[in-house]
């Protein structure tokens, strides 16, 4: 899976080549125990913050996220021989926002459903943008207080 540091660096800095992005921040980097596949590595997760040019829409910039994990070897293969669901990967760029955009399709949901229940992507998120409110209201640093987790300088435990 290659140096998960490393892959997040590359994409930080992919993310800033894309075509109407104006500007990529980076939150610091998490150590995360696996959650729902134990018998793995742990995992890095980071947040960015990319400001996109008004003609950008979400569907278009979730193409280029896909198309941006191909590019640096995540295997997307479902079925039989396909990496395990939640397993050990190269890359995995979500769209958690997208402005105040509240959508619910088969490709794309906003915010992220999974948002509230991590503290892998609330912690750095806070450290992004601290005083956060989501489209319907909710404080993102509210709703870390409320999680059961565990943070040790920048290792995160959370069941």
């Amino acid at each position: 899976m290659g140096q998960p540091t490393e892959n997040l660096a590359r994409a930080m800095t992919r993310l800033g080549e894309i075509p109407d992005v104006l500007g990529v921040e980076a939150s610091p980097i998490y150590r995360t125990e696996p959650q729902l596949v134990r018998e793995q590595s742990w995992f890095a997760n980071q947040v960015a913050r990319v400001i996109c040019g008004p003609q950008v829409t979400p569907f278009a910039f979730l193409e280029e996220l896909l198309n941006l994990e191909i590019d640096l070897g995540r295997d997307r293969t479902r079925g039989e021989g396909a990496p395990i669901r939640y397993g050990p990967r190269v890359i995995d760029l979500d769209l958690l926002l997208f402005d105040d955009v509240v959508m619910q399709t088969e490709r794309l949901t906003l915010p992220h459903p999974g948002i509230l229940a991590r503290a892998f992507v609330l912690l750095p998120l806070v450290d992004l943008a601290p005083d956060l409110v989501l489209p319907d209201g909710i404080a993102i640093r509210e709703v870390l207080e409320q999680l059961d987790y565990r943070r040790e300088g920048d290792q995160i435990w959370q069941d």
